[in-house]
């Protein structure tokens, strides 16, 4: 008898494989941040709301002004997030700053905490100092010159803690329709963004254009469409597990088509990291049909592993 987890393990391995793959695909493109967080979230939106059409997932969808307010509150938090991801892949490395991002689950375990009042275990404190304390050694091991720079890692961090914030949002937003919420986020972000283009415009080149129409399309409308349809029905700890696959193919790339070297207080620091923030929970919450990016609300898209809905 077929196993019925077997297809959305293969959509949620593709969907992290691909993720994998963003930053060579934003350096590949040669345009500066701010213009390819615009394509991607103009590409990605436009197919996502053809998606969401095409679904009927507008019908009977009646957001509040509260619901309209927090989704747009969210897009801005998650488009700065990747000019500044974007942004510290060109200052540090591709694996480096995908490791360093991963501290953005602990981080919101902190945000629920101070906001929601949620109770943090000591299994969680222990995690995120073993996280920070890998992010110190990566530092330590940056001397302000190529291929790793200080500012790239702190751009990563920072970008960590605006998804952790977008994340916090999506976690008042549990009664939406995943692709719903990141429909609007993306086209918050365009609308945002779209000044940015007479600073910082789009590739003259057709070769660059094409880069960033695969990432709108592929990295983004086609991974969250797989995240979406299959994070809700494997269990946690085999998201846990398959979201490996993200840092992993993250610095594969980095190495091989980048030529990047890990030194070993690098690869010391980015375990520790990975150990910390991608560990399954023990005792977490059942898991819900309607999560979607990662867990723990979020992740893009590895967090503490009670499945939430995507966003990467």
């Amino acid at each position: 008898m077929r196993n019925p987890e077997t297809r959305p393990v293969l959509q949620w391995s593709a969907a992290m494989a691909l993720s994998g793959t963003i930053g060579a695909v934003v350096l590949e493109s040669g345009a500066a941040a701010p213009a390819v967080a615009f394509a991607r979230c103009l590409v990605g939106g436009v197919l996502l709301v053809v998606w969401c059409l095409a679904r009927g997932y507008f019908r009977g969808w009646h957001p509040t002004r509260r619901d309209l307010l927090l989704a747009a509150l969210g897009g801005v938090l998650l488009v700065a997030n990747w000019v500044l991801l974007f942004t510290s892949y060109a200052l540090s490395s591709i694996g480096v700053s995908t490791v360093v991002y991963h501290t953005q689950p602990l981080i919101l375990v902190g945000l629920a905490a101070a906001f929601l009042g949620e109770k943090v275990a000591k299994t969680h404190l222990a995690r995120a100092g073993v996280a920070f304390a890998g992010v110190v050694v990566i530092s330590l091991s940056a001397h302000g010159g190529q291929p790793v720079r200080f500012a790239g890692i702190a751009l990563a961090l920072g970008a960590a803690v605006l998804y952790a914030g977008t994340s916090f949002v999506a976690k008042q937003l549990t009664h939406v329709r995943p692709h719903l919420l990141a429909a609007v986020q993306l086209a918050v972000g365009t609308v945002l963004l779209a000044p940015a283009l007479a600073f910082t415009p789009l590739p003259h080149s057709v070769p660059g254009l094409l880069w960033l129409v695969l990432l709108g399309t592929v990295h983004t409308a086609v991974m969250y469409v797989l995240m979406y349809a299959s994070i809700g029905k494997l269990p946690t700890t085999t998201v846990a597990l398959l979201s490996y696959l993200y840092p992993v193919v993250a610095v594969v790339v980095d190495v091989l088509a980048f030529g990047h070297r890990l030194s070993w207080p690098e690869g010391l620091g980015m375990l520790a990291v990975l150990a910390a923030a991608l560990a399954p929970q023990r005792g977490g919450r059942p898991r819900s049909r309607t999560t979607g990016e990662s867990v723990t609300r979020g992740s893009d898209p590895c967090g503490t592993r009670t499945p939430a809905r995507p966003r990467r």
